[in-house]
């Protein structure tokens, strides 16, 4: 008899469980058992495993295998657990000889002729395969996502045969390094957007103080266009918040790349999206828009378009950061720190007010409209502004507008002084340390006072209004909090909402 155990991980949500993948060997007829809860992806792994090693010129054992995933209780699933089975099949047998094997952690996808496929999930099982102290053998791609992980020491393979050579001490591998600032982002330049001066310097608000924003506006003015913009004015992430940001997209159907790197994550989802699509789940629960927006920001185009109870499911993220999945075998709890930018007309054919006469809606139509959006919804967005439609001379002009390049720093000294201050932006603040932050006199909290009793304000719109005149007065350089950063908050506060 022969026993091996090879270290993988499992995923369950952002968490990357440590699984030891137990192989014996027995006498009797041959057989090759899976067990520990796998699913059927697993099981399937017994006909890649065994075609992968005789491809790869090894013998199979002609013996009664059985496999054991522990711990039992937690699901399998996924195809990365076919390389740590390969090799603990190979190490039982004896045609694997290395005694430093339990240093190592294994995570691929086997095909038949013994090749290696990418696997999803691989930076988040990087930083805890770090912080465990073992080295981990991955696939090429995935292992050049997980190099980002500084701190560990990442193996990149191309075959099983590979893998095995390097265990065997006959062709080592070398700890695959890459170069984190290699990579610039790339966005898309505020430069482009002509006028709108006041939608601009709503957006330079919202970027240094990371507060919400809604745009309201006929089509055609350049909301779109000027949510697209927000990514590239907001300050450069830093280590943790890059790492966290690529494990959420590796996490996601589509990856993450290497090109992503340091890159706020801009996410439009169709108004068609469901409330799991937004939120994330599933019954194996994966992340939705608001956690792949993590540290970046999510925009809701035509946002009376989406379904109520759709946009409903945002007002619990909005205010804890996080989202927790609960389903009936498993739970995860995802990252949701993200900026909400949505866009909505003002009517239902998008031109109430303008000069031109076009809009012909009813006053039911436009009640009807407006009433898609909940009081709970639109309270918890900070500001509120009306994008107006350009005019031929603003449309026309040659004067180049300010770059992102240059409002990017006056947001980032904005919010450097904010971390200084109290460690988190302005939109952070709650309670307490709102009001120790705040450096405000009575006469400029009386005129706040005013304007609830006149605009039959609610008491989370008094501390929105805080935060927006706190982070106005941080864009002047402000210690004290003035009448005319408290008057500027609260014409961003209700200027965009006319329905």
């Amino acid at each position: 008899m022969a026993l091996a155990v090879v270290a993988s991980r499992a995923l369950a949500g952002l968490q990357a469980p440590e699984v030891a993948v137990e192989v014996h060997l027995a006498n009797g007829l041959p057989q090759f058992t899976i067990v520990g809860l796998p699913d059927t992806e697993v099981k399937e792994s017994r006909d890649r495993v065994r075609a992968a090693i005789i491809n790869s010129g090894f013998e199979f054992p002609a013996r009664r295998i059985t496999v054991n995933l522990a711990p039992a209780d937690l699901p399998k699933d996924s195809g990365r657990f076919d390389l740590p089975i390969a090799i603990g099949i190979l190490a039982a047998a004896g045609q694997l000889q290395c005694p430093q094997l339990s240093d190592y952690e294994f995570a691929g996808e086997l095909a038949l002729s013994g090749q290696l496929r990418d696997i999803r999930g691989a930076l988040a099982m990087a930083c805890q395969t770090s912080q465990a102290g073992r080295m981990f053998f991955l696939p090429h791609n995935s292992a050049v996502e997980a190099a980002l992980v500084l701190s560990g020491r990442v193996y990149a393979a191309d075959s099983l045969l590979q893998v095995c050579g390097h265990l065997n001490g006959v062709q080592l591998c070398e700890p695959l390094l890459v170069n984190q600032n290699s990579v610039s982002p790339v966005y898309p330049d505020l430069a482009d957007v002509k006028g709108q001066l006041a939608a601009r310097h709503a957006l330079e608000i919202a970027a240094a103080g990371g507060h919400s924003l809604l745009l309201v506006g006929p089509p055609g003015t350049g909301k779109s266009m000027l949510a697209s913009r927000l990514p590239g004015i907001l300050p450069v992430m830093d280590d943790q918040q890059a790492l966290e940001t690529a494990a959420i997209q590796s996490l996601g159907s589509q990856g993450f790349h290497t090109a992503q790197w340091r890159q706020r994550p801009y996410r439009a989802p169709h108004h068609t999206a469901s409330a799991v699509a937004l939120v994330g789940g599933g019954s194996d629960p994966r992340p939705g828009e608001i956690s792949l927006a993590h540290h970046g920001v999510l925009f809701l185009d035509e946002l009376p378009e989406f379904e109520r109870k759709v946009l409903e499911v945002l007002r619990e993220p909005l205010e804890s950061q996080v989202i927790h999945i609960s389903r009936a075998a498993r739970q995860a709890t995802f990252p949701a720190d993200f900026q909400l930018i949505a866009a909505m007309n003002p009517c239902p054919c998008g031109y109430l007010g303008q000069p031109s006469g076009r809009c012909q809606c009813t006053p039911e139509q436009i009640a009807r409209y407006a009433g898609k959006l909940s009081g709970p919804l639109l309270d918890r967005i900070d500001m509120h502004v009306q994008v107006a439609n350009l005019s031929a001379a603003e449309l026309t002009s040659d004067h180049p507008a300010e770059a992102s390049s240059s409002i990017r720093l006056r947001v980032q000294q904005a919010r450097d002084r904010q971390l200084h201050r109290q460690g988190c932006c302005n939109a952070r603040l709650a309670g307490a340390e709102l009001e120790r932050h705040l450096h405000a006199s009575a006469d400029v909290l009386g005129l706040l006072a005013q304007a609830l009793d006149r605009l039959g304000l609610s008491a989370r719109s008094y501390h929105r209004i805080l935060r927006i005149a706190r982070t106005v007065a941080d864009m002047e350089g402000s210690v004290r909090l003035g009448r005319q950063h408290m008057l500027q908050a609260i014409q961003l506060r209700r200027s965009g909402l006319t329905l």
